[in-house]
């Protein structure tokens, strides 16, 4: 059917960048929302990063200034890059994506996928 394959965590220095890549692949109609999310080790999941399919942008306080968010409509993929990366933005990076599918009735349904997780682990 419908997945989001993650790349591009891994272990980078206080100060460094990376980027991550999500792409929705499958039967796909047409896409919503693609956001980013993270969840570090005994906390909830929090809104990293959002786009909307109009191209709007919105993020988490603790980011702002330092990731971008961006999109290829074409691919179906969302970026997320990362600059001055701090300690506490180690965490599980989960893409997420509210993705509409054509059923045989001919209805599209629309609801939300998510990506397997990848680690960003900032440490000197």
């Amino acid at each position: 059917q419908v997945q989001l394959v993650e790349s591009g965590g891994g272990l980078v220095q206080p100060g460094g960048s990376l980027r991550l890549s999500c792409a929705a692949s499958g039967s796909i109609f047409s896409v919503n929302a693609m956001n980013w999310y993270r969840q570090a080790p005994g906390k909830e999941r929090e809104l990293v990063a959002a786009s909307t399919s109009g191209g709007s942008t919105d993020y988490a306080d603790s980011v702002k200034g330092r990731f971008t968010i961006s999109r290829d409509f074409g691919k179906n993929t969302v970026y997320l890059q990362m600059n001055s990366l701090k300690p506490e933005d180690t965490a599980v990076y989960y893409c997420n994506a509210e993705i509409g599918v054509r059923y045989s009735d001919a209805t599209v349904r629309y609801k939300d996928y998510w990506g397997q997780g990848t680690q960003v682990t900032v440490s000197s």
